[in-house]
């Protein structure tokens, strides 16, 4: 049952991980594709740390039930390498819900396209082997 939940989520996040880098592909044209690149990180970041968090239940280690205790047990488990830059990402993540300014929401954005997707798409690669 915990098994096959864990493939659905992590078949979710492989959907949600493969729109967020297309829209990193995309011209910088205009301020909606900003909005809509950051709008997919939002929801690929939810199902990374959700991903991860079952992952570590499915092991058997209970200790994991926010963001940032998922991300720590994720890092000391082995299933990410770089536990402080998930840490940025989530912060990055948490800004989002309140990007009222042009200058933040390109900061993101920069943080994404340079990093974000990077870290994400090394977790897909992990989970691909782990499971």
């Amino acid at each position: 049952m915990l098994r096959n939940r864990l493939e659905e989520r992590f078949e979710d996040f492989k959907k949600a991980f493969k729109r967020l880098k297309e829209s990193t592909e995309i011209k910088l044209e205009n301020d909606i594709i900003i909005d809509g690149v950051i709008q997919r990180f939002e929801f690929t970041f939810e199902q990374s740390w959700k991903l991860m968090k079952l992952y570590l239940e499915y092991e058997g280690i209970e200790e994991a039930k926010s963001p940032r205790s998922t991300i720590r047990e994720a890092f000391k488990y082995g299933i990410i390498e770089d536990g402080d830059d998930w840490i940025s990402m989530m912060i990055d993540r948490n800004k989002t819900s309140h990007v009222y300014d042009e200058e933040t929401a390109v900061e993101i954005y920069n943080s994404i396209k340079s990093n974000h997707v990077n870290l994400l798409e090394k977790l897909l690669n992990k989970m691909d082997d782990l499971l």
